[in-house]
């Protein structure tokens, strides 16, 4: 494995544990524990993080070294992780405030 293909097996891991973590939040919800559920999507957020620093560092190593990379389904199916997590992410931390403030 070179390490173009081990970096983006990082970044499908970590949307992968990204999203995980956000429906997790989504089950604290249903439970009414909000400061879990805050916590776990914070824990989303970070996991969300290192596939952005991932998908960066291809696009500028790209960008600097004037050729395009390969582009394979490997590649794809690691940006399809990263898109589906931060969509999963920031719907549920929405569906957290609407179920939050219908409490209050």
């Amino acid at each position: 494995m070179n390490e173009m293909e081990r970096n983006v097996m990082v970044m499908i891991s970590s949307a992968g544990q990204s999203k995980a973590k956000a429906f997790e939040a989504l089950k604290m919800v249903k439970l009414g524990d909000y400061e879990k559920a805050r916590k776990l999507l914070q824990e989303s957020k970070d996991a969300d993080l290192e596939a952005h620093k991932i998908q960066t560092k291809l696009i500028q190593e790209e960008i600097a070294s004037g050729k395009n990379n390969e582009v394979n389904l490997l590649v794809v199916h690691a940006q399809d992780h990263y898109m589906t997590s931060q969509l999963a992410r920031d719907l549920i931390e929405e569906l957290i405030n609407v179920f939050e403030a219908k409490e209050k």
